[in-house]
C-alpha cells in the first residue's frame, strides 16, 4: 500500500480525504465510500496503487473518445474500485469488488507506473487510458502513469464519472491531455441511483476545458429515468454554454447489475436526443452503442459532409490536414 495523496488528519486518528466531492471523514480502520481508500492509524493509505485488475489495448474510439487522435490505440488500465454505487454500472465485477468481492487481490496483477508506459510503447499506444472503474479512485498510481507517459510523449485519458475535486484537477492537470465524462442526469438521477450529487460534475467538466484538457461527454439513456426531454435538453444547455465543439455521445442502455427492470433504449430515443443536442446548439452529438447508425459519423458542421465514417470502432478518416473538411476546407474540433 502507498500513502494516499490529498488529505487532512484530524482528531482521534480520524481523516478527511480530499480527492473527490465526497470528500470522506474516514475513522481509523475505516474505508472511505470508495472502498479503496483506508485509514490506518491516522494515516490514509491506497489499497489499489499497481494493482490492476484491467490492461489492455482499445481503439480509442472505445472511451469513447471521436475528436482525440481518431483511429489510434490507448493503453486501458484499470484497479477496482469506485466512488459511486450506480445501480446500473457495466462495469460493476470491478468498481462494486471492495465491497462484493472479498479476495480481489488474488486477481489483481502487479504492474507498476514503469510498466504501464514500457507497455503502452511496446503495444504503439499514442495514449493510456485510465478507465472501466473510476480514475479519481486509483489517482496516485494514475498520476505517476501520466508524468512518465507524458515525459514518453504518451497522451493521457481519464475516462471518470468527473467526480474529483479541483485540487485533484490541479495536480494532474498538466499531465491529463483528454477525458471523457459522464453527465448522467438530474441531481435527483445522481442522488436516487447513484448515490452522488450532478454539480460537481459539471464543476469538473467546465474546470477541465478551462485548463485546456480536450473534453467529450457521455449520457446513457435509461428509458423511464434520464430519457425525458427536459432532462436531456438541460444537459445539452449546459454542454453548449461550456464550449459547443464539445462532443456529446448518447449511449444505449442494457439492463446491467441491479437496475434489470428498465427496458433497453430505443434507438428513436437516443436519435431524439442527438436532436435535442443539435437543437441548443452543440456541433458534434453522437448515437453510441448502435453500429452502423447514421449518427455515429463525424459531419463538417458548415456543409455536413462526413468527414469520420465509422461503424462501431472502425472508422474511415477523410479529413485533410489533421482536421480540415475535404469539402469546404472547416477547421474541425479535433485534436489530431
Amino acid at each position: 500500500m502507498k500513502e494516499a495523496m490529498l488529505y487532512e488528519k484530524l482528531d482521534d486518528l480520524s481523516v478527511q480525504c480530499g480527492l473527490c466531492a465526497h470528500r470522506c471523514t474516514i475513522k481509523a480502520g475505516k474505508a472511505g465510500i470508495c472502498g479503496v481508500r483506508e485509514n490506518q492509524g491516522g494515516v490514509l493509505y491506497t489499497r489499489v496503487y499497481g494493482q490492476a485488475v484491467s490492461a489492455g489495448v482499445d481503439p480509442i474510439e472505445k472511451k469513447p473518445l471521436y475528436h482525440f487522435y481518431p483511429g489510434s490505440r490507448a493503453f486501458s488500465i484499470a484497479t477496482v474500485g469506485c466512488n459511486f454505487h450506480c445501480s446500473f454500472c457495466q462495469n460493476a465485477d470491478i468498481s462494486q469488488a471492495p465491497y462484493e468481492q472479498p479476495g480481489w487481490e488474488r486477481w489483481a496483477r502487479e504492474l507498476s507506473p514503469e510498466q504501464v508506459v514500457h507497455l503502452a510503447e511496446q503495444q504503439g499506444c499514442q495514449s493510456i487510458a485510465y478507465t472501466y472503474t473510476e480514475p479519481t479512485v486509483f489517482f496516485e498510481y494514475a498520476h505517476d502513469c501520466a508524468v512518465l507517459a507524458t515525459e514518453a510523449g504518451i497522451k493521457n485519458v481519464f475516462v471518470s464519472n468527473g467526480y474529483m475535486t479541483p485540487e485533484a484537477l490541479n495536480i494532474v492537470g498538466k499531465d491529463l491531455h483528454a477525458a471523457n465524462i459522464d453527465l448522467k442526469g438530474s441531481d435527483t438521477f445522481y442522488r436516487k441511483l447513484c448515490g452522488a450529487r450532478v454539480q460537481p460534475v459539471m464543476d469538473s467538466i467546465a474546470k477541465m476545458r478551462e485548463m485546456g484538457t480536450w473534453v467529450e461527454v457521455t449520457t446513457l439513456v435509461i428509458p423511464g429515468y434520464n430519457d425525458d426531454e427536459d432532462t436531456l435538453r438541460s444537459i445539452a444547455e449546459f454542454l453548449a454554454s461550456v464550449d459547443r465543439d464539445m462532443p456529446w455521445h448518447i449511449s444505449s442502455f442494457s439492463p446491467r447489475y441491479k437496475l434489470l427492470d428498465a427496458p433497453p433504449t430505443p434507438v428513436s430515443a437516443l436519435h431524439r436526443a442527438v436532436e435535442i443536442g443539435y437543437e441548443a446548439g452543440l456541433r458534434y452529438v453522437y448515437a453510441g452503442n448502435v453500429p452502423g447508425d447514421r449518427y455515429e459519423h463525424t459531419r463538417c458542421p458548415e456543409c455536413r459532409t462526413v468527414c469520420v465514417h465509422r461503424y462501431g470502432y472502425r472508422i474511415r478518416n477523410e479529413m485533410v490536414s489533421g482536421n480540415q473538411c475535404p469539402t469546404c476546407g472547416y477547421h474541425l474540433a479535433v485534436v489530431a
